[in-house]
């Protein structure tokens, strides 16, 4: 936070913080729209659309603006003269490289923010901000919205103000360094008021709740990595597709923008794969990696991609959420807070009671909380294309979820098993190049 309390200054622009924070949440607004308007208005340019009124652009951009912070569209199409021929949906499918663009440009301004305040007066830009980003996100959804696409107008308010504000909070913490300087509360005072047991509870449920992150992390590192390998392998394919839809240059451009925010939901879709329990695309279409049965796609290039057939090999797949949970056990020996096995050793005194008994603890423990933590990843990687057979698009979180947790907590028992043995190895081998 501020440190020219002293000399009675502030940083930043010289205007009322609340001003400065509504400054810094429209600056957010016109950059990522720019980031959705130049590549369509450079495909409409180059006549790649069909409609030539540049204001049905403009709202198509408004939409996609607002798809990109996550606001569900309802979609509308008339197939035939009659009503009951109209077919509808809600298109929920968040891009999740879209959205981290409002995020980061709010972490920006959030650190902007920060420094411009003292810690007392960090909710003055913070409220302007919020409130601008609020008005934004309505403003566009009432202009941009059309007989056949609808966002509603109370979500699109509210909605971009998740990934938003949670740029600005993160943004703020992070250049005040802590929660203290942010808030006014310090929590090493809280700490210091607690017992000792209550802070080994605390410690030992923190290392676990880092150690199940751990696992997610190193999991879904893993799944990018055969993602990357499986589109390289099958790159004529994805290159053939291209060649087929005739894009043109502004046009290619602009469909791997496209693709290239969604590449964060095919990591996690990845992830499912990986875990066995795979995901859908669309009505009747499954990708495991015991087989893929898949109705017709659109062309998208990146869906060639996709493994087809009976896998011979997909089963060796499951070994990559043992192996991050393997990494994450023995994380968790090497930050030494096992204070549960400390505690149970004492109250049992066979170690080959009390050792299994801790590690299959920490196992369901640190699996739970990857399970926790992937369903929410995975719920926010899916959702629905809204029309025709994709009302329901990737994975489905709480059994992809459960499949995850149980894989790494299996691996959390080995590599905290392990670890012990691997921290000693590491220990001696300094010992043995001194002898020699």
């Amino acid at each position: 936070m501020n440190t020219n309390a002293a000399r009675g200054q502030r940083d930043g622009l010289p205007m009322p913080l609340g001003l400065q924070g509504a400054f810094e949440a429209a600056q957010v607004f016109v950059i990522s729209a720019l980031v959705v308007v130049v590549p369509l208005a450079a495909v409409w340019f180059s006549g790649g659309f069909a409609e030539r009124d540049m204001s049905v652009i403009a709202r198509l951009a408004g939409k996609f603006w607002l798809v990109m912070h996550g606001v569900p569209l309802y979609l509308s199409v008339t197939n035939g003269p009659s009503s009951a021929s109209v077919e509808t949906g809600t298109f929920t499918l968040l891009p999740m490289g879209l959205v981290l663009i409002p995020f980061f440009l709010s972490w920006r301004a959030g650190r902007r923010l920060a420094r411009a305040s003292y810690t007392d007066q960090l909710w003055q830009p913070l409220l302007g901000a919020i409130m601008v980003y609020a008005a934004a996100g309505l403003a566009t959804a009432f202009v941009c919205n059309s007989p056949g696409a609808e966002a509603p107008l109370l979500a699109s308010m509210l909605i971009p103000l998740i990934p938003a504000g949670l740029g600005l909070v993160v943004g703020s913490r992070r250049e005040a360094g802590s929660w203290g300087r942010l808030i006014g509360v310090n929590a090493a005072d809280w700490i210091a008021k607690t017992s000792q047991d209550q802070r080994w509870a605390g410690s030992y449920a923190w290392a676990v709740a880092r150690s199940g992150f751990v696992a997610l992390m190193a999991a879904l590192c893993a799944a990018s990595l055969l993602l990357a390998v499986d589109v390289a392998a099958r790159w004529t394919d994805v290159i053939g597709v291209y060649q087929g839809m005739t894009a043109g240059g502004p046009g290619g451009a602009a469909l791997t923008l496209g693709q290239l925010g969604f590449m964060p939901n095919l990591a996690v879709w990845s992830l499912a794969w990986t875990s066995g329990a795979g995901f859908n695309l669309g009505a009747g279409s499954t990708v495991t990696p015991l087989g893929t049965v898949v109705a017709p796609v659109p062309p998208i290039p990146l869906l060639a991609a996709l493994p087809t057939g009976t896998l011979a090999w997909g089963i060796a797949a499951l070994a990559i959420p043992v192996a991050a949970g393997m990494l994450a056990g023995w994380w968790f020996v090497r930050a030494g807070e096992n204070h549960f096995d400390e505690w149970l050793s004492l109250k049992v005194r066979q170690r080959w009671l009390s050792l299994p008994a801790s590690t299959l603890v920490l196992g369901l423990a640190v699996g739970l909380v990857a399970a926790v933590l992937s369903c929410a990843v995975f719920w926010l990687s899916g959702g629905s294309v809204g029309l025709g057979r994709f009302t329901a698009v990737g994975p489905t979180p709480l059994t992809a979820a459960l499949w995850l947790g149980a894989e790494a907590g299996a691996g959390v028992v080995l590599g905290s098993l392990a670890g012990p043995w691997l921290e000693a190895d590491r220990a001696a081998a300094p010992q043995l190049s001194r002898r020699q």
